[in-house]
């Protein structure tokens, strides 16, 4: 059963993907071209009807950025509900603040090669 960038998504992801918040700019530049260690990722990749932030698909791995928005009690109802079902998928989910990327770059990025299943 296909599962991956369901094609009634592909409008969405390419305009999520041109308008992607500062914090998702600032990762993609360290995520990019196979630069940590050689892992390919892939930014605004659908997995059933989610859009997910960035996907690496060797390590079956999604990170996620959460900015204010994601405070509200409601929206982390939403992403816990969101992120087990990706889990019952076989996804690794791993979540950072929007502020992580800014003010600890090289934090998030040990935390990300922390969560290969192979380093």
């Amino acid at each position: 059963m296909r599962i991956h960038n369901y094609k009634v998504l592909k409008d969405k992801r390419r305009a999520l993907r041109k308008n992607q918040t500062p914090a998702e700019a600032q990762l993609w530049k360290y995520l990019r071209g196979r630069q940590l260690q050689g892992r390919k990722f892939r930014r605004q990749h659908s997995i059933m009807y989610f859009i997910v932030d960035f996907y690496c698909p060797q390590e079956q791995l999604i990170i996620e950025l959460d900015g204010e928005y994601h405070n509200d009690i409601l929206q982390q109802a939403y992403d816990a509900k969101r992120t087990c079902l990706l889990q019952k998928h076989g996804f690794k989910v791993i979540r950072f603040e929007n502020k992580d990327v800014f003010e600890s770059i090289e934090n998030v990025l040990l935390e990300i090669i922390s969560a290969f299943k192979s380093s």
